[in-house]
């Protein structure tokens, strides 16, 4: 069993369910383990092609040790790929069935939450921005694929690689160690996020043809070695793609762009708490299977915040809404509902059509779209901590 670790975070930062809803929705093999100081034991946790197949937590196995593991508030988890043969497949459930099952007894009372006390001293140390250091702790993303890097290049600890609005088209990927993400508001810079081996700088518009300018600033923490993706040969593998998928990730950007906008906003107690009063919820859009892309009008996703519901963002023509068949952020159908605007019309997306074409992606923009899915969770987490303590 492999030990390459290609995921790692806080679960403060990304809750079980995320994490979860992360592996499932890009189909990963290998095991997922889980540390916290409330608890003497390790968790760990086996999936194969995204689905739990087994797990253990002390005495507790299988579905009980798995449904224990969601009452964890806080800990530190890692993902390591790798071939479980010779593990024994014990749960039955899919992965969406057990998360379901596992926030209904969060929500009835049936699973023990650990960990919801105090925490340590060096818990309560802040990082820029007033968020705690342990909710800041730096992410990891897939392997890097060396098959697109160009150059790799090298920063000393504290340089800046990234300037907040600067102009360049140069993508990058973390070969060795973390970087942290600021942007400069009126109340003085927040730390978005901390990335680690794996994790890209820059989104997508990085190798599309036109101006890019950069949102935000990028400073080494430590010695940083990155790895220069090659731009053409990234644009030619997006040119190639179907139009929807195109429209997929041109919409995924713009959820990312417009979560970090509502977290600078919360940062500063500029973001409003009103809901839209001209858009409904409507119903034929609640469930898990569908997948949709809006032809006309706007849909707004509201999101489940510490005090409530929040508005996470309005969707416009040619944006994706539903369950996304290759991966899951934390937004609807499960963790958000959608409002709609009259007129509305949206289309159903061929699921299968779009799966097999993320299965036929390149193992670099494979990855880059698995970070996406984690960028847009992990800074809705941000969001609804910095709204909960305005």
């Amino acid at each position: 069993m492999s030990n390459n670790i290609v995921f790692s975070g806080s679960l403060i930062f990304l809750t079980l369910a995320d994490v979860f809803q992360l592996l499932g929705g890009n189909n990963c093999t290998g095991t997922l383990t889980l540390r916290s100081q409330y608890s003497a034991d390790k968790g760990v946790v086996h999936f194969i092609d995204g689905h739990p197949i087994n797990a253990v937590l002390g005495k507790l196995k299988g579905l009980d040790a798995v449904y224990a593991l969601f009452g964890w508030t806080d800990g530190t988890y890692d993902f390591a790929e790798g071939d479980l043969t010779g593990v024994e497949r014990v749960i039955k459930k899919s992965m969406m069935e057990i998360v379901l099952d596992a926030l209904r007894l969060v929500d009835d009372g049936g699973i023990t939450l650990v960990g919801s006390g105090s925490v340590s001293p060096e818990a309560e140390e802040a990082e820029a921005g007033g968020v705690k250091a342990d909710f800041l702790q730096p992410i990891k993303g897939p392997n890097v694929d060396y098959r697109y890097v160009r150059i790799e290049e090298n920063y000393s600890a504290g340089a800046t690689i990234v300037k907040e609005g600067n102009h360049g088209k140069w993508l990058w990927v973390i070969a060795d160690g973390t970087v942290k993400i600021i942007k400069e508001t009126p109340k003085g810079a927040i730390t978005l996020a901390r990335l680690g081996e794996g994790c890209f700088i820059g989104t997508i518009r990085s190798f599309l043809y036109g101006a890019y300018e950069r949102s935000a600033t990028v400073i080494a923490e430590d010695n940083v070695q990155l790895c220069l993706l090659d731009a053409e040969a990234l644009n030619q593998e997006y040119s190639s793609l179907s139009e929807d998928f195109r429209k997929i990730l041109l919409s995924l950007d713009n959820r990312f762009r417009m979560i970090n906008i509502n977290a600078i906003q919360a940062h500063v107690g500029e973001y409003s708490r009103e809901m839209p009063q001209d858009k409904v919820v409507e119903n034929q859009f609640h469930n898990n299977t569908e997948f949709y892309i809006i032809r006309e009008g706007t849909a707004d996703i509201i999101g489940k915040g510490i005090k409530g519901d929040v508005n996470l963002m309005s969707l416009g023509t040619d944006d994706v809404f539903g369950k996304i068949p290759f991966m899951a952020f934390g937004h609807e159908p499960l963790y958000a509902s959608v409002m709609t605007s009259s007129p509305f019309q949206a289309d159903v997306l061929d699921s299968a059509a779009l799966q097999k074409e993320y299965d036929n992606l390149s193992h670099t923009f494979r990855n880059f779209v698995f970070s996406t899915a984690t960028n847009i969770s992990m800074t809705t987490k941000l969001f609804y901590h910095l709204l909960g303590h305005t």
